[in-house]
């Protein structure tokens, strides 16, 4: 097999000492991070001491705006009109690539988080209004999206390098997105068993779904959750298994601009 993909991961969504130790001991085993913004997770500090974390380790680090509802984890849907998207995405983007900036680490990538990346996947208007505002910040940024979305079309009329994605350890429905969390499969925990999911999409260049069907979607990167219980042994095991079965993990490559990274 030859093949190179990304392995990224949330980070930034936990709180507290064990948290912070959990997120630390996940960067050994991804390529790149998304950057909880501080609107659904995260705040400044950890975005500084993140970024720092990330810069030592070479992981490539990228923003995660999502809704502004730290209530709900920005996994309820909010009625936000696509103007409003717009803003509060270049708002949260701005925000975490000034702090990186500040840290000498470029901001490499845009995804979506919860409820607003899965509004993205049919909804066309509020896709284009995220890619819109990823394009405003930096037109040279990676915007990650869904295999198969609305948004990864979105990405693409605007000229943006966008990066499809598929999910380790979440489940599809019958129609290619996301199960619902709560219902059966949404959530695997299994390190083996994802792991084992991975290598096959990865391969096979196509994705399970819950009716016992498979969709082919091209596969850039592939993304495991930070929140989850097992991310850490997940995390080991997803990156073992696909260089085991000859693939190639990297990072998004960063696309040229005048900027200048820390040594």
């Amino acid at each position: 097999m030859s093949l190179r993909v990304d392995l990224n991961c949330d980070l930034g969504e936990l709180e507290g000492a064990e948290g912070w130790a959990r997120e630390l001991a996940l960067l050994p085993w991804v390529t790149s991070i998304n950057l909880a913004c501080g609107l659904h997770a995260g705040d400044p500090q950890r975005i500084r001491l993140l970024a720092q974390a990330a810069r030592a380790a070479g992981v490539a680090v990228g923003a995660h705006p999502g809704y502004p509802d730290r209530a709900g984890f920005g996994r309820v849907e909010l009625e936000l009109s696509p103007e409003a998207i717009r803003d509060w995405v270049l708002y949260q983007v701005a925000a975490v690539g000034g702090m990186l900036k500040a840290e000498g680490v470029l901001l490499n990538h845009v995804k979506p988080h919860g409820a607003l990346y899965n509004r993205a996947y049919r909804d066309r208007e509020a896709a284009h209004a995220i890619a819109e505002a990823v394009a405003a910040y930096d037109p040279e940024c990676w915007l990650v999206a869904q295999a198969g979305s609305e948004l990864a079309e979105a990405g693409g009329r605007i000229g943006l390098h966008t990066a499809r994605e598929v999910f380790a350890d979440r489940g599809y429905a019958a129609d290619g997105s996301l199960l619902r969390r709560g219902t059966a499969g949404s959530v695997m925990t299994d390190p083996e068993a994802v792991a084992d999911r991975a290598v096959k999409i990865v391969s096979e260049q196509a994705i399970p779904l819950a009716d016992g069907s498979r969709i082919a979607v091209p596969v850039d990167t592939i993304c495991l959750h930070g929140d989850n219980p097992e991310a850490g042994e997940i995390a080991r095991r997803l990156m073992e298994a696909l260089r085991a079965a000859g693939v190639e993990l990297a990072a998004l490559p960063p696309r040229p601009r005048p900027f200048r990274v820390r040594n």
